[in-house]
């Protein structure tokens, strides 16, 4: 009977929704969607393109965008300043730079160095919320599937090498199961609409083991009937956040890293905050940048910002905790994901190819809020129990080559009469004068967070943008002219010079997997690194098994804000939550090529050792009792 009244709730949802697709699906889209479209277009639109997507364009000097917040003066402030370097915060940073306001940005370690490098690289619109929608009645829920979904489109095609669509096989193992997934995911589609990935569909138990090998046929009282394959999108996390910092910053904005807000500057008079108070951390040089208005897209930490300006204000964040862990390829096939929506004890578990490894997950679990979360080893083995019961492989603890922690900061809205209300949208309010807050929501939506905190930020500081939102077609850094088969252009016209650890130079071949490496991490821009390994003799690779090249760690320093070996690890490529073995082993010659880059005087002294055991703590939180010396 429960059965039926499930699927009776699926059918009855679906003409609900079929009729909103037919009639009223604008009223169910985000508003940002509609308004970005209709005002997005025009002079301003291609100007900003133009300048975005031109191939000879260079982001300027991190000791140009520190001079600009310091020019930030009383008399002539900056209209926006934002605090935080994470996806929201470089996405205001960009929405509000290219409606032409005057915009900086701090942030007090790295661009990504939180939330937004530790996430389940998933661009998603929420299967699960669309379920509680359709068995809760929630309106509200179905909004912010059908918002998710929107966004979740316009993300690929904003940033199509660092995204792209992925199939995820969901596996059933009684006939209601298939009914129950195959409608679901169907409504999944229809909630889409225009903006639909691919259709889903069922496929038997033998195409199911033909497409993923590694899925288990049979287990403990269960025969696999079937699974259904939906499609949601998957990025590069972190060079996605790293490529929004770099496109503000062609736009106009004043963005840096490794800045940190240590006190507000407020108005005497009124009170109202009027910039901040920031010390460099790579000098610690302090200065005052002002600001009409201060944008605090902290994440989990919004809540100390929030203290810092009042120290009554109540707290909004409820942190949570989702571990992942990487495993090796054959975990997975190349282009299919593996997500079980139920296990057992009633949680998500999930497998997912993802730049040559496999990414498992998650926990969802209450925690502390700290700089570096590190995964528990009850955590780690949790994920490695729930995927083994769908597996036909030894599922091994020796096998995890990386795990990581992410706080996911879940916010109520201190304006809410019932606190209790947790979201998982997002929330902006202004509950302190001249200090907008961002915060809670997801990746996926991103953009959307952003524009609703310049809106929000223009009208508390009464600012002129010279025009609407522009972000919802407008290409990142690296996105605009690139195609697929761009890989070609790097195998056929480069070659990689490498110097031998007797000082020679010998050529190499630019072999399919660097070139597409290469292409999908840095889209049109990747020629640059290319002939950084042609003609400086940096084709080297930096790890064995891994495409990434030498000369990936001169460009990130000139180009990409890369002041530190963890900033090229974990954020500009990937080796530290790909494999942390890999990555110490990588680790002095990287430094070395840094030192170079950034003129480090005292390379051969001390600093040296003291930078690399502050990366290797950083590898040792990736990764509990891991081989690490």
């Amino acid at each position: 009977m429960a059965h039926f009244i499930r699927l009776h709730r699926l059918r009855a949802t679906a003409i609900a929704v079929s009729i909103a697709a037919g009639g009223t699906y604008a009223l169910l889209r985000h508003p940002s969607s509609v308004s970005a479209n209709d005002g997005g277009g025009g002079q301003a639109l291609e100007s900003v393109r133009s300048k975005i997507g031109d191939p000879y364009a260079v982001v300027p000097p991190r000791a140009v965008q520190e001079s600009a917040l310091i020019g930030a003066s009383p008399a002539n402030p900056l209209d926006i300043l934002v605090v935080g370097g994470g996806a929201t915060g470089c996405g205001v940073a960009l929405d509000a730079a290219t409606r032409g306001l005057r915009v900086g940005l701090v942030e007090r370690e790295d661009f990504s160095s939180g939330t937004s490098s530790r996430s389940t690289k998933l661009i998603h619109g929420g299967v699960r919320y669309l379920e509680k929608a359709v068995f809760n009645f929630d309106y509200g829920q179905l909004k912010l599937v059908f918002h998710a979904l929107e966004e979740r489109k316009q993300v690929i095609e904003n940033a199509p090498h660092l995204c792209h669509a992925l199939p995820c096989m969901t596996p059933c193992f009684d006939w209601f199961e298939v009914v129950y997934f195959w409608m679901g995911l169907k409504l999944y589609d229809l909630v889409a609409g225009p903006r639909l990935l691919h259709l889903s569909r069922y496929y038997s138990a033998q195409e199911s083991v033909e497409l993923f090998p590694t899925l288990a046929r049979k287990g403990p009282d269960k025969t696999l009937k079937g699974t259904v394959v939906y499609y949601d999108g998957q990025m590069n996390d972190s060079r996605l956040n790293v490529g929004l910092a770099c496109t503000a910053a062609l736009a106009g904005a004043a963005v840096l890293n490794h800045a940190e807000v240590i006190s507000f500057l407020k108005d005497e008079g009124s009170d109202r905050i009027m910039g901040a108070r920031v010390r460099d951390n790579l000098t610690g040089k302090e200065f005052d940048a002002y600001a009409k208005v201060v944008v605090n897209a902290a994440g989990p930490f919004c809540d100390s910002l929030r203290k810092m300006a009042n120290n009554d204000a109540k707290p909004m964040i409820c942190p949570s905790s989702g571990v992942h862990i990487v495993l090796p390829d054959y975990y997975s096939p190349e282009g299919m994901g593996l997500i079980v929506p139920k296990t057992k004890d009633g949680r998500v578990v999930f497998m997912l190819p993802w730049l040559g490894r496999t990414v498992a997950g998650t926990t969802d679990s209450n925690t502390t809020i700290t700089m570096l979360p590190e995964p528990h080893e009850d955590e780690i083995q949790f994920i490695l129990d729930a995927i083994c019961d769908y597996l036909n492989v030894k599922v091994r603890r020796v096998d995890v080559l990386s795990a990581w922690s992410g706080i996911r900061p879940l916010a109520t809205d201190p304006r809410a009469k019932n606190t209790e209300s947790i979201s998982r949208d997002h929330v902006v309010c202004e509950d302190y004068p001249g200090l907008v807050t961002i915060t809670g929501g997801k990746w996926t939506t991103y953009r959307s967070m952003a524009e609703d905190a310049v809106d929000a930020a223009i009208k508390s500081g009464k600012l002129s943008p010279r025009s609407n939102c522009l972000t919802y077609n407008l290409r990142l850094i690296g996105g605009e002219g690139w195609d697929p088969a761009s890989f070609t252009v790097l195998a056929q016209q480069y070659i990689r010079m490498k110097k031998t650890q007797g000082g020679k130079v010998v050529p190499g071949v630019m072999d399919t997997a660097a070139a597409k490496h290469l292409s999908h991490a840095y889209g049109t821009l990747a020629e640059r690194v290319a002939a950084i390994a042609q003609n400086e003799n940096l084709g080297k690779r930096l790890a064995h098994g891994y495409p990434f090249l030498e000369a990936e760690v001169a460009y990130c320093a000139r180009h990409e804000y890369c002041e530190s070996a963890i900033d090229f690890i974990a954020r500009r490529s990937r080796l530290a939550f790909l494999d942390t073995d890999a990555a110490g082993r990588a680790l002095p010659r990287i430094i070395q090529i840094l030192a170079a880059e950034h003129k480090w005087d005292n390379f051969m002294t001390g600093s040296t050792s003291s930078h690399k055991r502050v990366v290797m703590d950083f590898l040792r939180s990736q990764l509990p009792a891991c081989s690490l010396k």
